[in-house]
């Protein structure tokens, strides 16, 4: 048992008594025989520095967050729905703009057919949606897309699958950030110059409230998309109601399109038609999260999800549809820079009043629903990165969760990426959209197939009925597939060429972890017997110092061949060495390596290379423990000034052939 007795005094005289204290009970607790499980202590720092930094990450992030707690991190429907919907609902925000920004090239009479183009985005929604249900139901550990095409065509087409979901998780965030930023500057139009810096400040304030975790990103977030949508349906209810009932409408003027557009009208064509319906398909961007997500639920994880998924399916089609509904009948289409008015703030003007308290409320959730909208992608990407890691896809790295859970270098990865494109495309939300949508295309067709090779294989109760269902998305999805990438070439050309340049690293990555795995492998029937493999211990040192002298002795623990290693350029120094070393440190050999060209490492590599070649060709080679005495700093800047020849030498022998390196820190007062 860990611990120790200590005697006391008691009250009276004899009164002994013994306090059984127990040092581990602060930093652990027993788990089973042989098994500590570590407390907070344990991980807690243990210099000023480290406990500045943990104090000041407690503030901004909050404390951390047992294994055991993260139960409690899981979301809620209500929760989940602000979190993993939030993308897909604010892009009723853009998505009619963008069908307008196309119909607008055929003049007034292309204009009015904006509605059934998003009632046909509507019904590819629906499909999708029922579609994703299956997948959430079928596959509970989440991985979306992902784990559906892993289980089912195999490695190198889940590679796709993911390489076009990463892709457009980063420009969710990228597209809905921007997006934000143009609707707090159609109200403030003074704020346009600093599009691009606010923009990455909110990119930045979204990735602290992530990396505080699940659950508080849904308190932060959940007030937000729930005004949007409130407010957004009033909107919709009360523009409707004095379009249908009291006929306000408004008039496209051709000399104003003539203008926003800078050249003639195109004849109507189905090409026209299919171009806008292209560009209004980044409404379905976002759909797939919740499937991604599936194990951020509360038990039951995959009906909640399920549930979720028909909720935000239904809002985005009536907030979709009553937008475009509210923009056609009014005659409001975009207006472009240097007076940029976004057509969802031109609604809300028209029907709230310009200026209005309600028009600024407005206006205010939705910039803050679009800002959060790429907490979607904040909450998916970071746990496909982590599914692929575990899968030795992706670094490792992405894997660890953080103090707080979450998977803190997914999160900033996203958050890097996302910053450059808002800086390079200088928060222009029309140049990235079309970089958008043709990933989550890709992503959906392949899920789509998969879940048809799924119910093929499995052939549960009523198969038939489900497959049915997937075999109708996937077909509707490969077409607008084909569809967003002809309509936005060349820059979707992008796309297609970065998704092998992702799988290619991946399977760079994979072929990696399987080397080294194989390399590492231990057969089963392997016993790990005693040593049999002769041993010799080199310590290099700069004289006789009690670093040095606690070198040696850890050394002479290891080896009966023990020897010092002296490298110098002045002889003189060596012999003056030599005299003082024998008379103090008797029974350790001392080896003077003179350098004549001031060299440390060389040197001392190539005197372990002839160690090597005098070793009896017939026997198995010894292994060489080279232990390096250093100098343990008490503050930051004298790092600057020690060991920094060790650390050039520590460099230069890893992974050296029959080579183990010992640091041995000398610490004041040892």
């Amino acid at each position: 048992m860990i611990g120790g007795r200590r005697s006391l005094q008691g009250r009276k005289p004899g009164d002994r008594r013994v306090r059984v204290e127990r040092p581990h009970a602060a930093l652990f607790r027993w788990t089973g025989p042989g098994q500590l499980t570590a407390k907070e202590a344990a991980s807690g720092p243990t210099t000023p520095t480290e406990r500045l930094i943990a104090r000041a990450k407690g503030i901004l992030l909050g404390r951390p967050l047992a294994r055991e707690e993260e139960i409690g991190e899981r979301l809620s429907k209500k929760k989940a729905l602000a979190i993993f919907s939030s993308d897909a609902i604010s892009s009723s925000a853009y998505a009619t703009e963008e069908i307008l920004r196309v119909l607008i090239l055929g003049g007034v009479a292309a204009l009015a057919w904006g509605l059934w183009v998003s009632i046909a985005i509507a019904v590819l929604l629906i499909a999708v949606a029922i579609s994703y249900r299956q997948v959430c139901l079928a596959y509970p550990q989440g991985g979306g897309s992902y784990s559906v095409s892993k289980r089912n065509f195999g490695r190198r087409v889940s590679l796709i699958a993911a390489s076009a979901l990463m892709i457009d998780y980063v420009m969710t965030v990228a597209v809905s950030t921007a997006s934000a930023i143009e609707q707090v500057t159609s109200a403030f139009p003074a704020l346009i110059d600093e599009r691009v810096a606010l923009g990455v400040l909110a990119i930045a304030l979204i990735t602290v409230g992530n990396l505080r975790g699940l659950r508080e990103a849904g308190n932060l977030f959940a007030i937000p998309t729930y005004l949007f949508v409130g407010s957004a349906l009033l909107m919709i209810a009360i523009g409707s109601v004095r379009i249908v009932a009291f006929g306000e409408r408004g008039v496209y003027g051709e000399t104003a399109l003539i203008t926003q557009t800078g050249e003639a009208f195109q004849t109507l064509s189905l090409l026209l038609l299919l171009r806008a319906f292209a560009a209004g398909a980044v409404a379905l961007t976002g759909t797939e999260a919740i499937a991604t997500g599936v194990p951020a639920f509360q038990p039951p994880e995959s009906k909640n999800a399920a549930t979720t998924l028909g909720v935000m399916a239904g809002l985005l089609g009536v907030l979709f549809i009553g937008m475009t509904f509210l923009a056609v009948n009014f005659g409001i289409t975009h207006i472009d820079l240097p007076e940029k008015q976004t057509v969802i703030s031109q609604i809300a003007a028209r029907v709230y009043g310009a200026g209005s308290i309600p028009f600024f409320l407005f206006q205010g959730f939705t910039a803050l629903l679009l800002v959060l909208a790429a907490n979607t992608s904040f909450n998916a990407f970071p746990r496909l990165l982590a599914i692929l890691a575990v899968d030795g896809h992706m670094p490792r790295q992405f894997a660890f969760r953080g103090d707080r859970l979450a998977f803190s270098y997914g999160i900033i990865l996203l958050a890097t990426v996302a910053a450059f494109l808002i800086w390079f495309f200088q928060g222009e939300t029309h140049l990235i959209i079309p970089l958008y949508a043709v990933g989550v295309f890709i992503d959906f067709t392949i899920s789509q197939a998969g879940m048809i090779r799924h119910w093929r294989r499995e052939r549960p109760p009523g198969w038939r009925r489900r497959l049915a269902i997937n075999a109708f998305g996937m077909s509707l999805t490969a077409i607008v597939a084909v569809v967003v990438t002809i309509a936005k070439a060349p820059q979707s050309l992008i796309v297609i060429v970065l998704v092998p340049i992702l799988v290619g690293l991946m399977s760079f990555i994979h072929r990696q972890y399987s080397g080294q795995e194989a390399e590492l492998a231990v057969r089963d029937d392997y016993v790990v017997g005693l040593p049999h493999r002769e041993q010799r211990v080199v310590v290099p040192v700069n004289g006789i110092n009690r670093a040095v002298v606690q070198a040696l002795t850890f050394g002479r623990t290891l080896a009966n061949d023990v020897r010092a290693v002296f490298i110098t350029e002045d002889p003189e120094d060596g012999d003056r060495l030599r005299r003082k070393w024998e008379r103090q440190v008797p029974g350790v050999p001392l080896v003077i390596v003179e350098s004549p060209y001031r060299a440390l490492v060389g040197p001392l590599t190539a005197y372990l290379d002839v160690l090597d070649l005098a070793w009896p060709p017939d026997k198995e080679a010894p292994i060489t423990i080279v232990v390096l005495p250093e100098y343990v700093a008490r503050h930051w800047w004298d790092r600057l000034l020690y060991n920094q020849s060790a650390k050039r030498l520590k460099a230069a022998l890893v992974g050296r052939e029959h080579t183990v390196i010992a640091d041995v820190p000398y610490r004041r007062g040892h």
